[in-house]
């Protein structure tokens, strides 16, 4: 179930727990808490553009999008011994890896997306 329709379900007391835990999260899930904001107005710019051209073919053309950033971002790490973090060090261009891996992500919250919404129409 998708978030969204889980805290619809929580009582105001459970839902008032969940955010005194979100407020003592680590700096790591702060940041990915930010990224996540980013991410629909880049979705959004790129829907201009393309439509929803990534699952014209349903899901195995989804997935096959995705797997297609993975074998990208493989690739370009293989030389650093796997270690993306070096990888993405030595690779500073502005389309370089990490330009892969926010891609990736946002890939893969389209295909979230597509899933919660899909569940929605069944209730």
């Amino acid at each position: 179930m998708c978030r969204m329709a889980r805290k619809k379900k929580m009582r105001h007391e459970e839902y008032m727990k969940t955010q005194e835990l979100e407020d003592r999260r680590s700096k790591t899930i702060s940041t990915v808490q930010e990224l996540s904001i980013e991410d629909p107005d880049e979705l959004h710019k790129a829907e201009q553009s393309y439509g929803d051209s990534w699952k014209k073919r349903g899901g195995i053309g989804a997935f096959m999008m995705a797997a297609r950033k993975w074998d990208r971002l493989e690739k370009q790490v293989e030389n650093h011994n796997y270690d993306v973090f070096a990888a993405m060090e030595a690779d500073q261009r502005e389309e370089g890896i990490l330009d892969d891996i926010r891609d990736l992500r946002r890939y893969l919250f389209l295909i979230d997306a597509e899933m919660c919404n899909r569940a929605s129409q069944d209730d």
